[in-house]
């Protein structure tokens, strides 16, 4: 069963895009598109969850937590990985999003990754919600300037994903005091991965109490950063 309700967002805070190589989402804020030109589905599996040991570190309750929601790529992908290692539970997964997208882009947008076609369509119905609860999710958007919203979080996640745009053009989402934040909100032994390896990122990562590491990044991208909170 599917409960949700209904997003509150202002709508004129709703991502203004253009398209590129017809299915490929990109901001007209940030002029930066939204996932890989290359194969945005592949480059999610390799940044964010691999970056981050997914699935194998997936339990009952499991929380990831993710700066940019966008599309919901990284979502679908982390719920499909989920279903795919068949554990049971709930997986728990809260997304921070100034921008939300229109339901009706972010379907077109998943519409080229194939391999998603299911479980996009059966999670289509609830895009524009703020939260979706599922017998194996339960997800929470919460809108607006994650350096407000993220600080009244009562959560602590799991995993991370810090998926802003490009940090040159979205330097907001790459502030020391908003990773200060996410390491805040990490449970002893959480980690963190993002595409940039920008020296900026690494030292606010580490400032923020993780041991960084620089790591071979996804297509074109020589090298991305992952992090891992000390255990208490």
């Amino acid at each position: 069963m599917t409960h949700s309700r209904p997003a509150s967002h202002d709508e004129t805070n709703r991502a203004a895009l253009d398209w590129r190589a017809g299915d490929v989402p990109v901001s007209r804020r940030f002029d930066d598109p939204y996932f890989s030109l290359e194969n945005g589905l592949e480059e999610t599996r390799h940044v964010f969850l691999g970056g981050n040991g997914l699935p194998g570190r997936y339990r009952d309750g499991f929380q990831v937590a993710e700066l940019g929601f966008g599309t919901g790529l990284n979502l679908l992908a982390s719920l499909q990985a989920w279903r795919e290692t068949g554990v049971t539970g709930v997986l728990r997964y809260t997304s921070f999003e100034a921008y939300p997208m229109a339901p009706e882009d972010m379907v077109r947008a998943q519409a080229g990754f194939a391999g998603l076609n299911a479980l996009a369509a059966e999670l289509s119905p609830q895009w524009g919600r703020s939260v979706i609860e599922l017998d194996d999710l339960r997800f929470e958007l919460i809108t607006g300037d994650a350096r407000q919203t993220l600080p009244g979080w009562d959560g602590l996640a799991d995993a991370w994903y810090l998926d802003g745009f490009s940090p040159a053009k979205n330097p907001e989402l790459w502030e020391a005091d908003l990773l200060a934040e996410v390491g805040g909100h990490t449970a002893p032994g959480g980690t963190a991965a993002t595409y940039t390896a920008a020296g900026f990122v690494r030292r606010g990562l580490a400032e923020a109490g993780f041991e960084v590491t620089r790591v071979p990044g996804y297509g074109r991208k020589r090298h991305m950063t992952t992090a891992r909170k000390a255990r208490a």
